[in-house]
């Protein structure tokens, strides 16, 4: 670089970090600023001869994290600190977690020692090496949330800045973003930072869905804008002559969450209705709060009818994330449906910062902040380190999104739970020894199955007693990670010691048959009855599935192995399975597809998830016993795979698949009407001149629905297809399955 770049480099880093300091959303003390430019100092010295991929300065990077952390998130001038130190341990060889401890205070050290351990990966190929760091991370939560939260804050930064990685690369950070990292955001309560992770997440998992969303948004923008306008003119005068003091914003969903709904309701861009929601933000003395928003509320369902079963009321029962606002859904102008979110200052600011303004608004002697009780609940869950780490962040995912519901206890005690929850899973978060005791439920006095969903303000009662013990049905029952993983430790302790009581019953009828239990015996054992572990085999005898009988077959084998060996040898004829027959047909037809960066042909399958066929957008999974599976990009398994597996992650693409032929399944539905079904096989036979398998229609009250099996040569002629149907007078939906 020359001087002149280099000055002009420094000056802008001097900028940025003078930015920092102004933005933070916490007033800062002296003290502050001066751990601050420590830190920043020590962060210039640890990378002073890093750049990024970009060919930027490294030092932008940790400015630029530690400014999400003090602007977007909020929090204190310690966490300042370590967000500009996060990555100095691990890239810079001059500095270690003592000196780090010698120069900013246990706090800080411990802080960078939590985002050090979880950037340090363990090198084990027989788990998910990812799934395995972010069981590392999870297990930080305990030491010190913000660790979690700098990295979220960290991985947003990566995320914005992706622009000149590889694609691979950029699918696989994606990937893991919308694994983990943003419902992770959501649940501390970082909603504006999750919102942004799902849609950079989607750019890059999806590039063409995301660019056609955001083209669309941008065209409807100004007539968003109007509409918010007509809105607000209705409700202003009602709400001026109560002297309120409030701002009227409108908010456009995400991309992400518009791609959720058109996915989830089968429906295009223009049949989404509510793509913004309406916030009304007032001002107010914490004394009037509650009595104001439901003013509000009142003001706004006088003017536009409310859809009673979409009022959420967060002002009587905030969400586990501190989140409190009212929120309803009305009738607008032109008759759209229109959310209202009724939120006072304190509660936007809790909304936007999440867990930082929740501390400035607490009150001293206030009750244990709800982000530290779900901490400490998930802290059982962590505990038992003995499940499989894919299994494990997979559990801890479900009570990630988990929308909340809130029931009562018999002595009318609020507890949440994710929706879904069922009476077992309550039974739990209780108390372990309750869960592990259960014996039935009562919901609002009449008894229900272990198995029963609770919904909002039901009251439960869990009947318990000694004798009861979790079996393996309670896994079919239970759904928070909590109740699973206490279940599965205890299903586990159980099987041990049966296994324990079966290997000594092992070796007394073995000894009778003149055998002895070592580790040869156990092996020949596991080998004969198609067993896994020794366990297996030792639990089967504790249990008597494996009995005396058997077990002098097994004797008669060994003392005669070699002639079943030679017999075995000589009569036994190859037998073809289907999946065998199935993989041969696939190698035959489809070997236009190629893998790598070498673009080779290999053995494959089609998975059965997804049923790809040429033109899609496709990547190969290497699975342990079948090979190599291929998935289309937008398969519902996709995420999971790139995240926890991303090293057995193969490129694949179709390359001239003009002669092959693949039976696709397309459903209509629309209102009936005479000749509708002629109109659909002309375009098909026709016009397209493709070739129909098979055909079904049914009609009912004048609606019609169908579904017919047509084969194609690849998905540009589906694309046409689709087209030209949904084109159809009466035809109301086309989807391909």
């Amino acid at each position: 670089m020359t001087e002149e770049a280099l000055e002009k480099e420094n000056i802008a880093i001097a900028k940025a970090y003078k930015e920092l300091l102004k933005v933070s959303y916490t007033t800062l003390s002296t003290e502050d600023k001066k751990l601050i430019r420590s830190a920043f100092d020590v962060a210039i010295d640890a990378h002073k001869n890093q750049r990024r991929k970009s060919g930027e300065a490294y030092i932008f990077h940790p400015i630029a994290v530690a400014k999400i952390v003090a602007q977007q998130i909020g929090l204190d001038g310690t966490s300042i600190a370590a967000a500009l130190l996060h990555d100095v341990v691990e890239d810079s060889e001059d500095y270690s977690i003592t000196d780090i401890e010698n120069l900013f205070g246990e706090t800080v050290a411990k802080i960078v020692n939590g985002l050090t351990k979880i950037s340090s990966l363990k090198k084990d190929m027989d788990v998910s090496l990812q799934a395995e760091n972010f069981r590392k991370m999870l297990l930080t939560l305990n030491d010190d949330v913000r660790v979690i939260i700098i990295k979220i804050a960290d991985r947003l930064h990566n995320m914005q800045t992706m622009g000149s990685m590889r694609d691979d690369k950029q699918v696989k950070i994606a990937s893991e973003t919308l694994y983990i990292y943003a419902p992770l955001a959501h649940r501390i309560g970082l909603y504006n930072i999750k919102s942004e992770l799902e849609d950079l997440g989607l750019k890059y998992t999806e590039p063409e869905v995301y660019n056609d969303i955001l083209h669309k948004i941008k065209e409807s923008k100004e007539e968003q804008d109007k509409y918010i306008e007509d809105f607000s003119e209705v409700i202003k005068n009602s709400l001026d002559k109560e002297l309120l003091d409030y701002t009227i914003k409108g908010r456009p969903k995400s991309i992400y969450s518009i791609r959720r709904k058109m996915q989830n309701q089968g429906v295009s861009f223009d049949e989404v209705y509510d793509k913004f929601a309406v916030r009304i933000v007032y001002k107010s003395d914490p004394e009037n709060e509650k009595f104001l928003a439901w003013k509000i509320y009142s003001i706004v369902t006088d003017h536009f009818r409310p859809n009673p079963t979409r009022l959420r009321d967060w002002l009587s029962s905030p969400k586990s994330t501190g989140y409190e606002a009212l929120h309803i859904t009305v009738m607008g102008p032109r008759g759209r449906w229109v959310e209202v979110q009724i939120r006072s200052e304190r509660m936007n600011e809790i909304a936007e910062k999440g867990y930082a303004a929740h501390y400035k608004y607490k009150q001293k002697g206030e009750k244990e902040d709800s982000l530290e009780s779900w901490i400490n609940r998930l802290q059982e869950a962590l505990e038992s380190a003995d499940t499989n780490a894919v299994d494990f962040v997979e559990q801890f995912k479900l009570n990630l999104y988990s929308k909340e519901i809130f029931v009562f206890t018999p002595t009318g005690e609020l507890k949440s739970l994710p929706k879904g929850a069922t009476a077992l899973d309550f039974a739990f978060s209780i108390h372990t020894q309750v869960g592990m005791k259960t014996r039935g439920a009562k919901v609002n006095g009449k008894l229900v199955p272990l198995s029963h969903v609770l919904h909002s303000g039901d009251q439960v009662n869990i009947l318990t007693s000694d004798s009861a013990k979790p079996n393996s049905n309670w896994l079919d029952y239970a759904t928070t990670a909590r109740a699973r993983s206490k279940i599965k430790t205890a299903l586990k302790e159980d099987r041990k010691l049966i296994g324990e009581e079966g290997k000594e019953i092992l070796k007394r009828k073995l000894k009778q048959l003149k055998i002895t239990l070592n580790e040869n015996s156990i092996n020949e054992l596991v080998n004969f009855f198609n067993l896994k572990t020794s366990l297996d085999l030792f639990y089967r005898v504790g249990i008597g599935t494996i009995d005396n009988t058997m077990l002098k077959n097994y004797a008669a084998s060994r003392s005669n192995a070699l002639m079943s060996f030679l017999k075995n040898k000589i009569s036994r004829k190859p037998t073809i399975r289907k999946e065998d027959l199935d993989k041969d047909e696939v190698t035959a037809k489809y070997d236009s597809l190629v893998f790598g960066r070498e673009e080779e042909k290999l053995d494959y399958k089609l998975s059965t998830c997804c049923n790809p066929i040429p033109g899609d957008l496709v990547f190969g999974f290497l699975t342990i016993k079948d090979g190599i599976k291929v998935h289309k990009r937008n398969c519902p398994n996709a995420l999971s795979l790139q995240s926890n597996y991303a090293y057995r992650i193969m490129p694949a693409r179709w390359i001239d698949s003009s002669q092959q032929e693949f039976m696709v399944q397309i459903m209509l539905s629309g209102i009936d009407h005479i000749g509708l079904v002629n109109d659909i096989t002309n375009i098909i036979s026709e016009d397209m001149h493709v070739d129909m398998r098979s055909i079904s229609f049914e009609t009912n009250d004048g609606l019609f629905s169908g579904k017919i099996n047509v084969v194609v040569k690849n998905n540009n002629i589906i694309k046409k297809l689709l087209h030209k149907l949904k084109k159809i007078n009466g035809i109301d939906k086309v989807t391909r399955v």
